[in-house]
This record gives structure tokens, C-alpha cells and sequence, in this order.
């Protein structure tokens, strides 16, 4: 059931995944604790680690969420341990270390929590508490440590203020008639961020994780208003940038990163809508018998701790630990959102059949 829930916005189900690891070279340096340490035992656990001197991490892609720049502040920390890495994708994740359970290639897991509870219903990953654990939202983490969430994504509106006269700031705003065949948003059936969108459209109008009625009855109106352009199967983000989409309902981090990375600029905005939205969890797991238990401990303790956090928030997604210290900037860019609801995955996947048959009712109605 949970696997089949499919929350997450870059599935990349690839073959012969397995050993297709890219490498992170060892830079020459004396084995040294840094002279900040983050947290206690950090100098113990490194010696530990360089003994193994490797850490593989499963599917953290360098150019997704910011893990380049995880990569290269754990170089710089702890130098005497390389880092590998793939970019397979969630569920393409789980399948590689069920088929590896005798005998682990990974160290780490990284995949949007819907998979995390698969990975920890196979009894492939262990439970690990890493720094900052017990600052997390209950519903971010497993009660063992098997999983904790390691940052998050808002849904939000991605709006072409070009093809846009005046931008939509709630969930009721998109059904006036001014939005006329101007939104586009994801299959919940097919697509985790359309799932997720619906939970979203649910907290706004009255409903939650238990009762996502009122979500589904959302997208049943938007469709009578004559106001969806069509609904997706995959994540549009090519067709946003390229201006080819009024509005999107998706990720606020793909808004962010068309409009200060990928060139939109000005003629992007990203709206958090004010009634209420949910934010869904990425987590990481420690691998059940891995090769360098140690090595990975470090590396997940890096990620949880406040360096980490704050450079996910370079890369436009939302830490996971409350009350990260972040730049003025990166703040601006993402201010507090206090209407926003912490997605229960683990209700959210047990709601999976219902979303798809409320929706299609509301939203595929004759």
C-alpha cells in the first residue's frame, strides 16, 4: 500500500542502478576533528569512520536539494572519508536495498518519507538518532529512528506573473472567474505532489490527512469554474519556465528555483496560499547491515545538524529541524508559513484509495 502511494515529485526508476555510484575524491589531509565540533562525540565517531574511510549514500543526486554542497562540507569536515553517491529515486531505492539485504551496497538512504515506510516495513534500514532527532515534529519521524525527515516541501502556487494580471493568494482565489483555463496541477492518482496537493486543498476548506473530502471537492469546483488547463502526469516544471503554464499548483522549491536559478526572475511568483497548505517529508534512513556503520553516522549526523539544514535552505527546500539560524536572504526567500501542516505519511498512505476515488468523483464528473 505505502509503496503504491508514490509521494514524491522526481520518480527515476532506473535499470542496473545498483552499482552506478559516483565518487567523491578524498582530498589529502591529516586526520583531524574539526576545531568547531558540532556536536559531542564527533571527534570519537570520525576516528571510527576513517577507519572505514567510505560512506555510500543512496540517491542523493548533487544537484537535487543541495547535496552538492552536503558533499563538499563533509569533505571539508572529515577528509579521511570519501563519499559515493546514485540518483535512482525513491521506490527504485527500496527495491535495490531489498534485493542487497544479504549483503548492503548502501550506507544511507535518502527518498520521500512514503518510501521510507516501505524501506522500514522490508526491515531494510535500523533505527539511528541522529543529532536534533527530538527537535523534530512527531509525524517527521519514526518513533525508533528507522526514518527522520531531513527537510520538507510546501505545496504553493507557481504563478507566470506575465500570464497572470493579478496573483492568486488562496485557494478560493483560483476559483474566480478571472482563473479561467489557467491552472494546472498533477494526477493524484498517479503522482505523489497531486496526492499531496489534495491533503493541501483539504486543511484550506475544513478537512485534514483523515478526511480529504473537502480537497477533493476543491478540485471538483476548480473544474466546473472552467478553470483547470488540464491535469498532469508527470511534473510539468519544463513547461512552467518555458512560460507554457498560467498557474501551477506544485512545489514551492521548483517555483524558487525557476525564478532565481533557471531565469524567470520577475516573472515568477511563489505563493504559500494563506489559508493553509501541507509540507511533505524527504527522509533518510541508516541501512540495516551496512558496510561503514560508522562513516554513516557521521554523515547523517551531519545532514540533521544546523550546518546541514541550512544549506538544504541554499537549495530552496525547507529544513526539517525547527529554528535553524538561516541568512537573512535565504529567509526572505522563504519566510515562516505558520499555516502550513506537517504531511502524516503514515495516514496519508493509509488515505491513498480513498483520495483517488474522491477525486476522481469530484474532478472527472460528467
Amino acid at each position: 500500500m505505502v509503496a503504491g502511494l508514490g509521494l514524491f515529485p522526481r520518480l527515476r526508476l532506473a535499470a542496473g542502478f545498483v552499482c552506478a555510484l559516483s565518487v567523491l575524491s578524498m582530498a589529502p589531509a591529516a586526520h583531524a576533528a574539526p576545531a568547531a565540533p558540532l556536536y559531542a562525540g564527533e571527534e570519537a565517531l570520525y576516528a571510527k569512520a576513517a577507519d572505514e574511510g567510505l560512506v555510500v549514500s543512496f540517491d542523493t543526486g548533487p544537484e537535487w536539494a543541495n547535496w552538492k554542497s552536503l558533499f563538499a562540507e563533509f569533505k571539508k569536515r572529515y577528509p579521511k572519508v570519501e563519499i559515493t553517491y546514485n540518483d535512482i529515486g525513491s521506490a527504485a531505492t527500496v527495491v535495490a536495498l531489498d534485493k542487497a539485504r544479504r549483503r548492503p551496497l548502501a550506507d544511507t538512504a535518502y527518498y520521500f518519507a512514503a518510501s521510507a515506510l516501505d524501506a522500514a516495513g522490508k526491515d531494510v534500514v535500523t533505527p539511528f538518532k541522529p543529532v536534533n532527532f527530538d527537535k523534530l515534529t512527531p509525524v517527521f519521524r519514526e518513533r525508533d529512528g528507522r526514518w527522520f525527515t531531513v527537510h520538507s516541501l510546501n505545496i504553493a502556487f507557481l504563478v507566470n506573473t506575465k500570464l497572470v494580471k493579478d496573483v492568486p493568494h488562496s485557494w478560493a482565489d483560483l476559483l474566480k472567474p478571472e482563473y479561467k483555463n489557467s491552472v494546472v496541477y498533477l494526477d493524484p492518482r498517479s503522482t505523489g505532489q497531486g496526492q499531496v496537493a489534495v491533503f493541501a486543498a483539504a486543511y484550506a476548506f475544513g478537512g485534514s490527512v483523515d478526511n480529504p473530502k473537502p480537497g477533493a471537492d476543491f478540485f471538483g469546483k476548480l473544474r466546473e469554474a472552467g478553470n483547470v488547463m488540464r491535469v498532469e502526469g508527470t511534473t510539468p516544471y519544463a513547461k512552467f519556465v518555458k512560460g507554457e503554464i498560467p498557474i501551477l499548483i506544485g512545489y514551492e522549491n521548483d517555483g524558487l528555483k525557476a525564478k532565481y536559478t533557471d531565469g524567470m526572475g520577475d516573472a515568477a511568483e511563489v505563493v504559500i496560499p494563506k489559508e493553509a497548505t501541507v509540507s511533505a517529508p524527504y527522509a533518510m534512513s541508516l541501512v540495516k547491515n551496512g558496510p561503514n556503520p560508522d562513516a554513516a553516522q557521521l554523515w547523517l549526523n551531519l545532514v540533521m545538524s544546523d550546518v546541514g539544514q541550512s544549506l538544504f535552505a541554499q537549495g530552496y527546500v525547507r529544513p526539517a529541524v525547527p529554528g535553524v539560524p538561516l541568512s537573512t536572504e535565504i529567509r526572505a526567500k522563504m519566510p515562516d508559513v505558520p499555516q502550513v501542516h506537517p504531511l502524516d505519511v503514515v495516514k496519508a498512505a493509509e488515505k491513498k484509495a480513498e483520495v483517488d476515488q474522491l477525486w476522481a468523483q469530484a474532478a472527472l464528473a460528467k
